[in-house]
């Protein structure tokens, strides 16, 4: 039997795009960086991309490096950025500001733990994936039974993107690094009656020339 249209949510989940903390391979968590020059460019090149769907609302984290991202999709439909608190990045706590060399010289053990098992890793002052995955799964369960029947953009983060698709496939959050999501990636999902079905993970074609 078809699903009638009218009763799914179609999201696009975006992730935003590259600060220059990205390339300096650095923790950004909390920290309020917002996006450089490639990073503005992958973000007009996404908000292009996006305009292949009918969007009729945009929702971003609160931080300035998805806010930007967000508002250039936004533009392309006329519409405002509404901004939760729920899909912000992970606290990383102590690591944040620090280059991945950084925190591997200072907490080794914790870092292993981040690379072999970050399923298991409580980083000192900051959140757990399991912490993260509770919050942003609440925000999509509202928004879902709020649009049914529209399409609404989603800006978040790549640790939210990833636990979040996790949560869609059934698959706990040992399976964190299974998932990649490049920066301004663009994944697809809909929610029917509660159930998730994902059509799209960590699509960057939009990206090629620039």
């Amino acid at each position: 039997m078809n699903t009638p249209m009218s009763d799914v949510t179609h999201f696009i989940l975006v992730r935003h795009g590259q600060t220059g903390w990205n390339k300096q391979e650095r923790f950004r968590g909390w920290v309020d960086i917002d996006l450089d020059e490639t990073g503005l460019r992958q973000a007009e090149a996404v908000a292009h991309r996006v305009t292949q769907w009918k969007v009729d609302a945009v929702y971003s984290s609160s931080l300035k490096r998805a806010v930007s991202t967000a508002q250039a999709i936004a533009r392309q439909f006329n519409l405002s950025v509404v901004t939760l608190d729920g899909i912000t990045d992970m606290n990383f706590g102590d690591w944040q500001g620090l280059a991945i060399e950084e925190v591997k010289d200072r907490y080794p053990e914790q870092f292993d733990l981040w690379l072999n098992s970050p399923h298991r890793l409580k980083i000192p002052g900051g959140e757990t994936l399991d912490e993260v995955r509770e919050r942003a799964v609440a925000v999509i369960d509202e928004l879902g039974a709020r649009h049914v029947g529209e399409t609404i953009a989603v800006v978040a983060h790549r640790v939210v993107c990833k636990v979040l698709l996790l949560s869609f496939l059934g698959l706990d959050n040992s399976h964190f690094w299974q998932i990649a999501q490049d920066t301004t990636a663009v994944n697809a999902f809909e929610i029917y009656k509660g159930k998730v079905t994902v059509t799209l993970i960590n699509d960057t074609c939009h990206l090629k020339g620039l």
